[in-house]
């Protein structure tokens, strides 16, 4: 039995987790039927459980997107690929359960810290894994596409790490600050969302 494995059913089973898990978390954003009689505030009472969707949603998008770039760069997957893409649509897919609990528990004194720190952690989990994923195309060139480059290599292993030291600076600010850890927490996955690069298209010939 080999140890190469194709890409083409690996992203497209990844596609279908980051597809599943993005849209559930839209399902724990609701109003109670007893609070319709002042709705506006009802909605606007909500603001913790927009927070975390849109949270969750970028860092999930990001991730997609960064997927994307790693697997159109294969000629095909070994076994340590395979099985850290399986642990990170794990991370993925765990995700909406945090962003609930962090949702729920950032006003309340007792529970927001650990709330805080607990998404933190996931999102860490998230990120560390990409970076390891990439890692060990990169340790294995003979996974990649004859036409990528060096250069292109150290790029995204370069791009895929920073957000592990946000993160972990975003969680120690929990500690002391919650909410706005939670808030730092969007901040990252914005800006790791607007760092993914996309792929250079050759012009065609004239």
């Amino acid at each position: 039995m080999g140890s190469r494995w194709d890409t083409g059913r690996t992203e497209a089973f990844s596609d279908g987790v980051f597809a599943i898990a993005i849209t559930l978390l839209v399902l724990d954003i609701g109003i109670p039927a007893d609070e319709f009689d002042d709705l506006w505030s009802a909605i606007f009472h909500e603001w913790p459980a927009y927070l975390g969707y849109a949270t969750s949603f970028l860092t999930i998008g990001g991730i997609w997107l960064a997927h994307h770039g790693v697997f159109r760069r294969l000629s095909y997957a070994n076994d340590e690929v395979m099985r850290i893409n399986l642990l990170l649509l794990m991370a993925v897919s765990f995700l909406p359960f945090p962003t609930r609990l962090v949702a729920e528990a950032i006003r309340d004194e007792n529970a927001e810290r650990a709330a805080a720190i607990f998404y933190g952690a996931c999102l860490l989990a998230i990120a560390v894994l990409f970076s390891a994923l990439w890692g060990a195309v990169a340790r294995d060139r003979t996974l990649l596409r004859p036409e990528v480059s060096e250069d292109e290599i150290g790029t995204i292993l370069i791009a895929s790490s920073p957000s592990i030291g946000f993160y972990a600076a975003a969680i120690a600010l929990a500690l002391v600050a919650p909410r706005a850890a939670a808030f730092g927490y969007l901040v990252i996955a914005v800006v790791a969302a607007l760092r993914v690069p996309g792929d250079e298209v050759a012009p065609e010939p004239a």
